[in-house]
């Protein structure tokens, strides 16, 4: 899963970022309206945005407005110091899926983030498993047999990709955008050491992941 944030406050963007991230999301941040359009434009598209709308150069509201002009549906929190009803009124009737006014708590946060990544998956079983493996995709939470399997960040992000296409090759370029953001140096050979990582936490599961030379990897029931 791969989230914008958009906020200028430097210490809230940062307690932002770093919460996301421990919750093994991939994340990018801008601090001001211009750029967070900008990268919104781009083809690569995010699972979900936290909007601030005092931004500066370009505020929310309009952020917000181009987005949804440009059909793209990808879930909007926005995030405002105002706590006039007419402002959370207008940013849902731009197209926002929920609100919070600041201050607020990282924990709320946590969960109205997981809520919208539910709902989006509204239709689409969020578990995937492969042989005794499991991955809920909204909780971030794996198993084997029933018992939590203790991953990185990283290696979280590489087995939501294999995982989300099992029986299909998902490329080292998929793969990296699900690591990393846009403003982080990525390597294939990156990818070669989290692979190889993952292959030996979920051996006991029956699941190996096969390297498809020239392709990527593919993840699958052992023979």
């Amino acid at each position: 899963m791969h989230i914008l944030i958009a906020e200028d406050d430097e210490v809230l963007a940062d307690g932002l970022c770093s919460s996301m991230r421990h919750q093994g999301y991939a994340v990018d941040h801008v601090s001001d309206g211009v750029k967070a359009d900008m990268i919104l434009k781009r083809a690569q598209p995010f699972d979900l945005v936290i909007l601030d709308l005092g931004l500066p150069r370009l505020d929310g509201l309009s952020v917000l407005r181009n987005m949804r002009e440009r059909n793209r549906q990808i879930p909007v929190i926005i995030l405002t110091a105002r706590d006039g009803v007419g402002d959370r009124v207008k940013g849902l009737d731009l197209g926002a899926d929920d609100y919070l006014v600041k201050p607020f708590s990282l924990v709320e946060l946590e969960a109205r983030v997981r809520a919208l990544l539910r709902r989006g998956l509204c239709g689409v079983n969020p578990m995937f498993s492969c042989g005794t493996l499991a991955f809920d995709s909204v909780t971030r939470r794996v198993t084997i047999n029933a018992e939590p399997l203790e991953l990185t960040t990283r290696e979280l992000s590489v087995l939501e990709a294999l995982m989300s296409r099992i029986g299909w090759v998902v490329s080292k370029e998929q793969l990296l955008e699900r690591m990393y953001s846009y403003a982080e140096e990525a390597s294939g050979n990156a990818i070669e050491v989290y692979i190889h990582r993952l292959r030996k936490k979920i051996e006991p599961a029956g699941v190996l992941i096969r390297t498809i030379r020239g392709l990527g990897y593919i993840i699958e029931k052992s023979k």
